[in-house]
């Protein structure tokens, strides 16, 4: 057959294409398929220098500190009330009592610490009201409690036993030093890392921090801690789906559990089985973490790039509403709006429209319309929670169940409210250095008149109203002592008094959980 000449430089150049083509495809395969070991990537070694090398020294992180134990243990006790977390922590096999376990927060449970990280991290994150942190990714660092207070009480009751011979005594305050860090390591990490725009669940960062800390509180080496977030990061994370419409369920209140339980497993198998790490988990072409989960980006650190203190001490608490953070504000507002009302010898039936003015954050995870279906879905609308205060005055965690829930008047309300997105009000929420969360509420009447809008900047638990949140804070504990122990004033005061005791942080951590027990 002969060849057309005329399609010969044709033919030629796309040869020379195909040659050029295949060159740098067998350079990319040579890429992929070199063995050559990496060095670990920076962002796990920087975590793991922060952990092992970092000595925390700030009083106000530590006092900080503090007032998140006590919330974040006051919570999960309060969790205990209802039936479905109680039954989502029971052991798997009933009856199992672990020698020397983990003692789980307000019951008669002891359990390995995986199986202690999971009930106690599950408990105090159920109802969704103790502390929270708001940047580029959203989450809750107190999770990481879960994992730490696990492991410290499990250690001390082991050391205890064995005479000294295993494990190692946990102090309240040394405890405390380990929330600071994992707060920062979670907290740093989302400041600039929006891991929700990939469709990830902030408990990716819960993994991570609590990985980092329990590696230490382990006496893994600073290399092992490397190697133990790298599978932390390794894993297959957590999809964000069970936190959005229409999917919204009860996940939400046990992932951070989950998530502070595996972090705990990941360590000890580095611990026991010296299991290697994978040093370019982020970085790998292809199958790193970057690549595969984040778009090919790697981790931003443009607001702070290095760990100390900051995030404990800037850390928001949820003083007075178990709501979803970033309608804190906007139930505030709402408790104002309706005393104006009653001044007016109104109420919320005489009210035509609601406008919520808020931050493009809240438009994005709760602006919500339609039925809802169960507790999740209600803490997580904040047409929901702007107008249960303004029927009824109040917003607490019996009011998401359906007892509540079903009265016609909310929903009918619901439909009456509309959210808008504001442009500045996004802006001093991303503004690290004013980290407000605002909300604005505009009232218009059926006859006619409309209210004067109510905006409320920062909520009770800002760092800039914690003079005036830390009184409230310790009521908030005193309560959920009182309900947990049936008003037992005895109990509830021995907690009280140790808690307040000047020598608190000098407690053994078992010592204090004993109190919480039943």
């Amino acid at each position: 057959m002969r060849i057309n000449s005329a399609l010969v430089p044709s033919l030629r150049r796309s040869s020379s294409i195909n040659v050029i083509t295949a060159s740098a495809r067998m350079s990319s395969i040579a890429d992929v398929r070199s063995n050559t070991r990496p060095e670990a990537d920076q962002v796990l070694k920087d975590i793991a220098s922060y952990v092992h090398n970092t000595r925390i020294t700030s009083p106000e992180a530590f006092k900080t500190a503090k007032l998140c134990l006590l919330d974040t243990l006051g919570c999960g006790l309060a969790a205990l009330r209802y039936q479905e977390p109680r039954g989502v922590i029971k052991p798997i096999v009933p009856g199992t009592i672990v020698p020397n376990g983990t003692r789980v927060l307000g019951t008669k449970y002891r359990m390995d610490p995986v199986s202690g990280a999971f009930a106690i991290g599950t408990l105090i994150r159920w109802l969704d009201y103790n502390d929270c942190w708001l940047a580029a990714e959203w989450g809750h660092p107190s999770d990481n409690l879960g994992g730490i207070l696990a492991v410290a009480d499990y250690m001390t009751r082991l050391s205890q036993s064995s005479g000294g011979d295993e494990g190692r005594l946990f102090t309240i305050r040394e405890v405390l030093e380990a929330m600071i860090k994992a707060h920062e390591i979670q907290g740093i990490l989302a400041l600039d890392n929006a891991f929700n725009k990939v469709g990830l669940d902030h408990v990716v960062l819960v993994k991570v921090a609590t990985t980092a800390v329990v590696s230490k509180m382990l006496n893994l080496s600073e290399s092992q801690t490397v190697d133990a977030l790298s599978h932390a990061f390794v894993d297959g994370q957590s999809l964000r789906t069970y936190r959005h419409a229409p999917n919204t369920g009860s996940r939400k209140s046990w992932a951070a559990g989950d998530a502070t339980s595996r972090a705990v497993k990941i360590a000890f198998l580095v611990k026991n089985g010296n299991v290697d790490g994978i040093p370019s988990v982020l970085t790998a072409k292809d199958w790193g973490f970057y690549d595969v989960l984040f778009k090919g980006k790697p981790f931003e650190f443009k607001q702070r790039n290095t760990y100390g203190s900051y995030v404990m001490e800037n850390v928001l608490f949820k003083i007075s509403f178990p709501a979803e953070f970033h309608a804190q504000t906007a139930v505030e507002a709402a408790l104002k709006v309706r005393k104006q009302l009653t001044k007016m010898g109104k109420s919320y039936q005489d009210i035509k429209s609601v406008t919520i003015r808020t931050q493009d954050a809240a438009m994005r995870i709760i602006d919500k319309s339609g039925p809802l279906y169960n507790y999740a879905d209600r803490d997580h609308c904040i047409q929901y929670m702007t107008a249960v205060p303004l029927i009824y005055g109040r917003l607490m965690a019996d009011d998401y169940h359906d007892a509540v829930a079903s009265n016609p008047a909310i929903d009918e309300l619901r439909s009456k409210m509309y959210c808008v997105r504001d442009d500045e009000f996004t802006v001093a929420y991303n503004n690290p250095d004013t980290r407000a969360i605002p909300n604005g509420l505009t009232v218009e009447l059926n006859d006619g008149t409309t209210l004067e809008e109510v905006v409320v900047e920062y909520p009770i638990g800002h760092k800039t109203r914690r003079a005036e949140a830390e009184p409230k804070l310790l009521e908030k504990f005193y309560r959920h002592l009182s309900g947990h122990f049936d008003g037992d004033i005895t109990k509830v005061e021995q907690v009280m008094t140790m808690s307040t005791d000047p020598e608190f942080e000098s407690y053994s951590i078992d010592q204090y959980v004993d109190t919480f027990c039943r």
